[in-house]
């Protein structure tokens, strides 16, 4: 997917085994980050950046939310270990993963398999992607994705 793309409508488990809708966010501007795995160094750091510049995000009415294959439970310990304070959505089939282009082939020490692509997307109050990350470099990201947000509002 990419910017001017309408973000699909979805309904997936959050860490509490809440479903979440897309229609919660209807109005509002969000960003919304596919990551691989809960609990690796990269997937920490990403989520632990996005906790600390949540009160600057929120004073533009501006929530994050994390999704990856993991299930409820583990996106739970890792909120509960790590402190974190963004919503995290489980996407254990795939599908909203790969209908927005964040599943494919990653190349990682020598070797291919596929995996989630770390993405980004800033989603504008009618459900417009404003911005997109592509395979995301984690140090300096939630800072990125913050001026964004602060160029927007």
């Amino acid at each position: 997917m990419e910017t001017g793309d309408r973000f699909p409508d979805f309904e997936l488990p959050d860490e509490n085994g809440d479903i979440f809708r897309s229609s919660e966010l209807e109005g509002v501007r969000y960003v919304i980050y596919f990551y691989p795995r809960d609990g690796t160094a990269g997937c920490t750091r990403e989520a632990t950046d996005f906790t600390a510049l949540l009160p600057k995000f929120m004073m533009r009415n501006v929530p994050v939310i994390g999704v990856s294959r993991d299930s409820s439970g583990s996106h739970r310990r890792f909120v509960d270990k790590n402190g974190l304070r963004i919503k995290l959505l489980s996407d254990s089939d795939r599908v909203l993963t790969e209908k927005v282009g964040a599943w494919g082939v990653k190349r990682m020490y020598g070797k291919e398999a596929e995996g989630t692509v770390r993405t980004t997307f800033l989603v504008g109050r009618d459900g417009v992607i404003e911005a997109v990350w592509k395979n995301v470099r984690v140090d300096g990201h939630a800072e990125k994705v913050l001026e964004k947000v602060v160029s927007l509002v």
